[in-house]
């Protein structure tokens, strides 16, 4: 039996393969079908195995999210090699880590950044590099164009590795977690039975495709049900309200369900076809909870997942499962195995805190060419240790109430202060930085950076920041930054970043 992950998702493609699989919102709107996706992936997989690439090459991808940046993912599985996607707001010093730590054999990135991208990656001894642009010009479908639309999904078992996911440390240094054609597609089957997923279903896909979010979860959940996709290259508030009459599912961050409560044009009448809005990748303030509620008629299903696992628990779809709780990301998915301990290895009382571990089908194969670190991340019984820390009560909902590790969700990406701080501290001038998540509006959450100058010299808030984003993704760089003459410390010299949460606690808020 052939387990290769795309294989499954085009066995549930539906009968008529020129009805309409994916639309953009484009001024001029571009259709899909269901037999142009089979073609083009059979192209570009083609392509691929032209390159006599060795067996489980990695395939890095940062480009610009279009329908084109799908197929390329598709086209790696079918042809059984390893994708690797990257944020597009990576910086040069962060490119070159992941390209020199996950050594792929190919690199497909924008036209725009090809000047930088290319030197770095072959320097690292990757032997092709293409280009990839919103507007179908590029390399990679120039060359793919000259290759057969047929093609045989490659024979994978399911523990084959289909995908690297790199997830930050909090030693400033990123994690690659692999993902099997087998943990994919368990996720993928377990979500389409748990929320309802039916003929006739029509998602509005508005995230990025770098993230397990808008890749695994939307684009895969559309796809394994041969469900129509209303396709946004990027995420528009009134572009995405402007559509739901004619969805049934969107699945979002909490900071765009933000930026939707405040369109006028999102009312009950808008929402009237729609049957699921699901939120993640980040906590969902109750304030939106119950406004979106209120405002649409919806209960949002907020639910939770990690690279390493893709989605865990979910609040029910089912009024027979129970009810959404806001505040909560619901109970664990069938097949998915969840417990809280304590720091002695004890299980927790119901209701108490102490560290979500999970195990099941869908958790990862391993961090990259790292044995130690997997080995330290599960437990003796082969339990994953997520480093979430939450409490499960006696009806079995599921509650996370913080992270170890300091970890920032702004926007719904993940930012780890250690890595931050690395880049602060090699800056001229700074003695040393402590980097902490503070609440925030729109973000949920947005990093405050405070800094401690050498002595004798002044640096300056703003050269900072301009610093930092010459170097890190957007979305890494600190909102605020202070200087301040000392951090405060504990009596064993700790940095107190409790202490210093609470003096930027409300720096953000509004009114």
């Amino acid at each position: 039996m052939n387990h290769n992950l795309f294989a499954a998702l085009r066995g549930n493609f539906p009968q008529d393969r020129d009805s309409v699989a994916i639309e953009t919102t484009d001024a001029v709107p571009h259709y899909y079908t269901w037999r142009d996706i089979d073609r083009a992936t059979a192209m570009l997989a083609n392509l691929l195995e032209s390159l006599n690439l060795p067996e489980g090459s990695r395939v890095a991808v940062q480009t610009e999210k279009s329908v084109e940046a799908l197929m390329l993912y598709l086209a790696v599985l079918r042809a059984g090699y390893v994708y690797l996607p990257l944020n597009t707001a990576y910086q040069a010093a962060e490119i070159e880590y992941f390209i020199g730590n996950a050594d792929p054999a190919v690199v497909v990135c924008s036209s725009k950044n090809f000047g930088w991208v290319s030197p770095i990656a072959f320097k690292a001894g990757t032997t092709h590099v293409f280009t990839l642009n919103e507007d179908l010009s590029g390399s990679l479908l120039e060359r793919a164009a000259h290759h057969s639309d047929k093609h045989t999904p490659t024979l994978c078992q399911h523990d084959d590795l289909a995908c690297i996911l790199y997830t930050s440390g909090t030693t400033g240094r990123s994690k690659g977690a692999m993902l099997t054609h087998g943990n994919i597609l368990s996720n993928a089957l377990t979500l389409k039975a748990y929320w309802g997923w039916r003929g006739g279903d029509v998602l509005i896909h508005a995230l990025p495709l770098f993230h397990v979010h808008g890749l695994f979860v939307a684009a895969q959940s559309a796809l394994i049900n041969g469900s129509k996709m209303i396709w946004l290259s990027k995420f528009d508030p009134k572009t995405v309200v402007a559509n739901l009459p004619r969805a049934t599912v969107f699945m979002g961050v909490p900071t765009l369900y933000v930026r939707m409560l405040a369109e006028p044009g999102l009312t009950r009448e808008a929402c009237k076809n729609m049957r699921l809005f699901l939120a993640g990748s980040a906590p969902l303030l109750i304030e939106t909870f119950n406004e979106w509620r209120d405002r649409t008629g919806h209960t949002i299903v907020e639910r939770y997942g990690m690279s390493e696992t893709a989605i865990l628990t979910s609040n029910p779809y089912r009024a027979e499962d129970g009810e959404r709780r806001g505040g909560t990301v619901g109970f664990p998915l069938p097949g998915v195995g969840l417990r809280v301990q304590d720091d002695t290895g004890q299980p927790c009382p119901a209701g108490e805190v102490g560290g979500i571990q999970v195990s099941g089908p869908n958790v990862f194969a391993g961090y990259w060419r790292m044995p130690e670190k997997t080995q330290e991340e599960f437990t003796t019984d082969g339990w994953f240790k997520t480093g979430d820390v939450g409490r499960v009560d006696d009806k079995g909902y599921v509650t996370i109430v913080g992270r170890s590790k300091d970890l920032i969700i702004s926007g719904g990406y993940n930012v780890y202060p250690a890595e931050i701080e690395g880049f602060i501290n090699e800056m001229p001038g700074v003695a040393e930085s402590a980097v902490i998540g503070v609440p925030h509006p729109d973000f949920g959450e947005a990093g405050v950076a405070v800094v401690v100058p050498k002595p004798g010299t002044h640096l300056d808030d703003a050269a900072i920041v301009q610093s930092l984003k010459t170097r890190i993704a957007n979305f890494k760089v600190p909102k605020r930054v202070y200087v301040v003459n000392e951090l405060p410390r504990n009596a064993m010299g700790k940095v107190l970043k409790n202490q210093l949460r609470e003096q930027h606690m409300g720096l953000f808020s509004q009114g």
